[in-house]
């Protein structure tokens, strides 16, 4: 038998019983979407964390106040909280070479208001090298001048996010904003970031100069002289962070006079390794999903080859015929071969689109990030010819072995 005798069988065998032919296909029909959907989420989240690690940056150092908790697990006191100082930054820029950007901030929430207008938003109290290191630019106006930075001015940077809920198309330079009571001449706007790596809106948010922040929004809770809630630092070579991590830690403690064996009251934050542990765990996900959709397909491919033994009893008469007439077992074993891959094909093809449709429907009704892959679609398509390669391999070649008088005596 030819190749189109052998499709053309197949088909006329699978026609006879369309309904049961369904049935089976429909194992595989799950299994390969499952497998499309799952990959596709697993790979969106993974390009989540790229979007995540370019956003945090590599080379990148957050040193935080307050450790926490003090020895013997009793929590630290309010008081003990503002630990850093501009101090600290000062002496982490001029005594670690590696270090290519450091800035200290402070950061608070406010209501805005413009007018009618009004936005409850973050705000943040800067350092001149904090642009740099969160990779801000300036889209409209100008940024903070030296003077800004040292007479704690009333000026303000505004977020996308905020500029547009003000000022709609306008860029609302040289206009007066209240921050809470305190009113802030616009001097430029920030260019749009969009959503980072945790979903949230980078373009949410003001910038004020450190001081002013400091003085301005945060007087009334009395912080320490040149205290700060953050210190955010970068690195020229990523080879060099760990280095620097060490010597940052070793400096302050020298600064803030700890002890040996003494808690520290401060940690600092390495962005990579927070980066490294969340891509481990997105990886984990990922192959847990890629084996979910597996079991899905492998139990289609069960129930491949279930039908196929199935059919095999059902038609031994039939397949004694053949062989007595002088159909070898080699055509035989072609012919349910040829049925048990054509169910799993139709399968697939089915499967594939529905897979496809599915993928799309959940990045566009949840928040779950999705990538469509092309390689993804032609891995489903050849995991379904295998798996009625594979399922439907030993029903044929039962068929095959039959012997021919004992099959005729079949009623």
């Amino acid at each position: 038998m030819n190749f189109s005798d052998i499709l053309r069988t197949a088909v006329f065998a699978l026609r006879g019983n369309w309904m049961r032919s369904a049935l089976t296909s429909l194992g595989v029909i799950i299994g390969i979407a499952a497998v499309i959907v799952m990959v596709s989420v697993g790979q969106g989240t993974q390009r989540e964390i790229d979007k995540l690690v370019s956003g945090l940056g590599s080379q990148r150092l957050d040193v935080n106040p307050g450790a926490g908790r003090g020895a013997g697990g009793v929590r630290m006191s309010g008081s003990s909280f503002f630990t850093l100082t501009e101090g600290d930054a000062e002496a982490i820029r001029s005594e670690i070479p590696e270090v290519q950007y450091v800035a200290g901030a402070v950061r608070g929430n406010t209501q805005v208001v413009y007018a009618e207008n009004n936005a409850s938003t973050s705000w943040q109290g800067v350092q001149p090298d904090y642009f740099d290191i969160n990779g801000w630019t300036i889209a409209n106006g100008e940024g903070f001048d030296a003077q800004d930075y040292s007479s704690a001015d009333k000026v303000v940077l505004l977020g996308d996010t905020v500029r547009r809920t003000l000022f709609g198309d306008d860029t609302g330079i040289g206009q007066t904003v209240r921050l809470g009571r305190v009113p802030f001449t616009v001097v430029g706007t920030l260019a749009p970031k969009g959503q980072g790596g945790f979903g949230q809106d980078q373009d949410d948010v003001i910038m004020v100069p450190l001081e002013t922040g400091r003085r301005r929004l945060l007087g009334a809770m009395g912080l320490p002289t040149g205290a700060v809630m953050q210190i955010a630092l970068t690195v020229a070579d990523a080879k060099d962070l760990n280095y620097v991590q060490g010597e940052v830690e070793a400096l302050l403690r020298q600064r803030h006079k700890i002890d040996p064996g003494k808690d520290d009251d401060f940690n600092v934050r390495n962005i990579s390794e927070v980066v490294k542990t969340r891509t481990a765990t997105t990886d984990l996900m990922s192959k847990l999903l890629g084996a979910v959709a597996t079991i899905c397909l492998v139990i289609g491919g069960i129930g491949i080859m279930n039908i196929m033994l199935v059919s095999v009893t059902e038609r031994i008469r039939e397949i004694g015929l053949r062989l007595a007439v002088g159909a070898g077992p080699s055509d035989v074993r072609r012919q349910f071969l040829a049925e048990a891959m054509l169910i799993s094909l139709i399968g697939g093809v089915i499967g594939i689109a529905i897979g496809v449709v599915g993928a799309l429907l959940v990045g566009h009704f949840s928040d779950l990030p999705v990538a469509l892959n092309g390689k993804v679609v032609m891995l489903a398509a050849a995991f379904s010819i295998a798996t009625g390669l594979f399922f439907g391999y030993y029903p044929a070649r039962k068929a095959s072995q039959l012997d021919p008088i004992e099959a005729l005596r079949q009623q």
